[in-house]
């Protein structure tokens, strides 16, 4: 069991514009057969841990919840839940929830969905094992920075999927 960081970026380091939109991203060519694609990497995942700005986004531009692993989102807001998913709303710190994210993943990794201050919140709490970044031929100049603190990686896997370079790190923990 490993808790990942998958996610796509920009080559100048952004997940999203200012206004949270992925519309860059959805313009490109990925092949999802190929490296390090999502359906292989969503077959060993056993829960999902969000923040409110990405569960939003997917709410508003997904006709139905797309996840059957147990889905958590890290929100003080109170918001609706998508019919019959396993999706819960919590406040708190990474580190005050994660033995029960662990457990909800049944020994199968946690994916840190998004965003880029949740994932480092994670690394922070000394719970991000990896993160895997497809980096896309665009470039935004301002908008959600992928990660917001520094941190050490080693690299384990480079591959090209069309247009694409696919990176696989490892997070080095601080002992």
């Amino acid at each position: 069991m490993a808790t990942i960081f998958y996610t796509a970026s920009t080559l100048d380091g952004f997940l999203a514009t200012e206004d949270h939109s992925l519309e860059w991203l959805m313009r490109q060519d990925f092949d999802q057969e190929g490296p390090m694609a999502y359906p292989a990497f969503v077959q060993n995942v056993g829960a999902l841990v969000m923040g409110r700005s990405t569960y939003k986004w997917l709410r508003e531009h997904e006709e139905k919840w797309g996840y059957s692993q147990f889905t958590w989102v890290f929100t003080r807001q109170d918001l609706p839940l998508p019919e019959g998913a396993d999706v819960r709303i919590v406040g708190g710190s990474v580190a005050e929830n994660f033995e029960g994210i662990e457990a909800s993943a049944q020994g199968k990794d946690v994916w840190v969905v998004g965003g880029g201050d949740l994932a480092s919140q994670f690394a922070a709490a000394g719970h991000l094992d990896e993160i895997w970044v497809q980096f896309a031929p665009v470039m935004l100049g301002k908008g959600q920075p992928l990660f917001t603190q520094e941190l050490e990686l080693e690299l384990v896997e480079l591959a090209q999927n069309r247009a694409f370079v696919c990176t696989r790190y490892r997070v080095l923990k601080n002992s």
